[in-house]
């Protein structure tokens, strides 16, 4: 077995990993999201976000095996970190580096290996987003791509623990946030050819919930919504408040998901029991992603925008 040597920035590197605080902390469902869409996309039996610590890797997300770590000495991704190219073993039973490793040998019996340099903010490869299967495989030009833009989502989810991107109110993606999350998640699902919707959420008579209740209880009907929003769409499709009383929700992957997510909302809402959150009613627009239509997601979520002003005129022509 070759242990991995250790980066000639090792130091630097270990800084950078350590500034971002994010060692041994819960897992979340913003990194989840991303390991869960890469196991789906690429049909393998464990995805993992890889932290390389001084003597250890450790897993911020985790999808398909329950170890929290490894140590380093063993570890793939402790090669991976070495260069800034995809690492990929097809076969680790045939390959000499790797051949004896105990995680080759014994469970979770790794043939297969690509992980891709995560880097922090300042530029040094702090870990992985890697791929494992017990089956040996072979690895595209194409698949190299995907998962290089999937850890570019993992990037972009760690500046948020150094810029605003979370709207504080809601506790969801804001404006910044959202748009920056998916825009990438476009560019990947427009060249792997995946489905994207997007659905505009606007409150009807949020203004009149102000003006009755105060602005008090007005936040407290968009921090409703937003639990709402969480519960009733997918762990996978990105949720974002947009400003004011404007929410939308990117689906990516499975057709019909606005239906059944808004199904479900209706459900739910109707289910409250507050004054205030019986006031709960919204107007929605839903878009389905075109690429010679939609070049960014601000053009799509405009679209949405449209869609939803007309789903607010028909209420108002008919009453409801």
């Amino acid at each position: 077995m070759l242990k991995p040597p250790l980066p000639l920035d090792e130091t630097a590197r270990l800084l950078s990993l350590h500034s971002l605080r994010i060692l041994d902390t819960p897992a979340e469902d913003r990194f989840d999201r991303i390991t869960r869409m890469a196991k789906r996309f690429f049909d393998v039996e464990i995805c993992l976000i890889s932290l390389v610590d001084a003597q250890r890797q450790w897993f911020k997300s985790k999808q398909g095996l329950d170890a929290c770590e490894t140590d380093r000495e063993i570890s793939f991704c402790g090669h991976a970190i070495l260069s800034e190219d995809v690492f990929v073993v097809n076969d680790a039973s045939k390959d000499v580096r790797f051949a004896d490793n105990p995680l080759v040998t014994a469970a979770p019996s790794i043939r297969f290996y690509a992980g891709c340099p995560i880097h922090g903010a300042d530029g040094y490869r702090i870990g992985t987003l890697c791929l494992i299967d017990s089956r040996p495989r072979d690895f595209s030009a194409s698949d190299n791509e995907t998962l290089r833009d999937l850890t570019s989502l993992v990037e972009d989810e760690l500046k948020v623990a150094s810029q605003v991107t979370v709207d504080d109110l809601t506790q969801i993606a804001n404006r910044r946030g959202f748009h920056q999350i998916a825009n990438h998640m476009m560019s990947l699902c427009r060249r792997t050819g995946t489905d994207i919707e997007l659905a505009f959420f606007d409150l009807d008579g949020f203004k009149e919930v102000n003006d009755s209740y105060g602005h008090a209880a007005g936040d407290e009907l968009l921090r409703h919504f937003a639990k709402l929003l969480i519960k009733c769409f997918r762990t996978a499709d990105v949720i974002g408040r947009l400003g004011g009383d404007e929410f939308v929700v990117l689906m990516a992957g499975s057709s019909g998901s606005s239906d059944l997510g808004i199904a479900r909302l209706e459900e739910m809402a109707a289910a409250a029991t507050c004054d205030i959150k019986q006031k709960l009613a919204w107007s929605v627009g839903r878009i389905q992603f075109d690429p010679t239509r939609h070049s960014t997601i601000e053009s799509l979520v405009a679209e949405a925008d449209s869609h939803m002003y007309d789903d607010k005129a028909r209420k108002r022509k008919s009453g409801t």
